[in-house]
């Protein structure tokens, strides 16, 4: 009898082991740099829903003449004020989308001043720590340094 060789070849389970462990140690390197990537996107969250609210409150101004009070807050921006100086053109639904107030991405309010130290209005949130102040990942997140 004629012995046909056969030209099948194929994967031994000691390269397949080779091959997962080398996946391993990649993913063990590569996988601390993208855990830090959900902060970068919560910062970029909070900036967009600053710009969001900077929009919304110069729509107020263009239609009432004037930015809402402290003491009426960004609350003026869903809920038509009843005290302090009164919007002459309160736009009926409100002046955000979504018809409520966001917290930032950190579950904190933003902080409304009107006038600001830095221009008619200061948007602030405080970030992480949701302290005033703060450095590196932990700093305030304001609308006056915004692009």
């Amino acid at each position: 009898m004629n012995r046909v060789q056969s030209n099948i070849k194929g994967f031994t389970l000691i390269e397949l082991m080779v091959v997962l462990v080398i996946l391993g140690v990649l993913a063990g390197l590569i996988a601390p740099r993208i855990m830090g990537r959900p902060e970068e996107a919560r910062r970029m969250k909070a900036k967009v829903q600053i710009q969001s609210l900077e929009t919304a409150l110069k729509m107020y101004n263009l239609d009432n003449g004037i930015y809402p009070s402290t003491e009426q807050g960004l609350e003026a921006l869903v809920e038509q004020p009843t005290s302090g100086k009164l919007p002459k053109a309160w736009r009926d639904g409100g002046y955000l989308e979504k018809g409520k107030l966001p917290k930032d991405p950190w579950g904190g309010d933003y902080i409304y001043l009107s006038p600001g130290s830095h221009g008619s209005f200061d948007l602030v949130s405080y970030g992480p720590d949701g302290e005033l102040g703060g450095d590196g990942k932990d700093s305030d997140i304001n609308n006056w340094e915004l692009e």
